[in-house]
């Protein structure tokens, strides 16, 4: 999957990041939210630059993941400038300085993946972190949004147990709700 991502240009995956930061702005709960939680992109990665330059300019605060490896989650950190991220403890870029926020019902959480499937199953990295912070059987959390390029879009991706489920997949190409029947099992 990460050979996939990496097959692209610079100028079709800057095309491709612009595309999907426009979807997920169009979505009615984007325009509901006033904060969004995204990421920034690895290289192999939908880039999310120009996502957050959209939730700037339309005044909504954007927060950004850092790890706390104590509790071994995630907390997010409000980031007025792109600039203010710093590489972290994998080499993400994360806030270094700011106080955690608690995300609720009314936020969006924009998740990375190698991989997605109708379901809302995700491949993530293997660290676990976004299922430890965000885990399956809460239910008042968040609005969870994978965003990957269409390419990682797949059949069926392996889940456990504790893997949490994305509510929504935001392509370059589509805006798909998870499958309510599938989501369930």
């Amino acid at each position: 999957m990460r050979a996939r991502a990496r097959e692209l240009d610079p100028g079709s995956a800057e095309a491709a990041a612009l595309a999907a930061a426009a979807r997920l702005a169009a979505m009615p709960e984007y325009a509901g939210a006033s904060r969004l939680a995204l990421y920034a992109a690895l290289p192999d990665e939908l880039g999310t630059r120009p996502l957050f330059e959209v939730v700037r300019r339309a005044g909504k605060t954007a927060l950004f993941p850092r790890t706390d490896p104590v509790r071994r989650v995630l907390e997010f950190i409000a980031a007025a400038r792109w600039e203010e991220l710093e590489p972290g403890r994998y080499g993400v870029r994360e806030p270094r300085h700011g106080a955690a926020v608690h995300l609720g019902v009314a936020d969006l959480v924009v998740v990375p993946g190698l991989a997605f499937d109708a379901a809302g199953h995700r491949l993530g990295r293997g660290g676990g972190w976004f299922d430890r912070t965000f885990p399956r059987t809460e239910r008042s959390g968040p609005l969870l949004i994978g965003y990957a390029y269409e390419r990682q879009v797949v059949q069926s991706v392996p889940s456990g147990r504790t893997d949490r489920r994305v509510d929504w997949i935001v392509t370059e190409r589509a805006t798909r709700q998870a499958s309510a029947a599938e989501r369930e099992l």
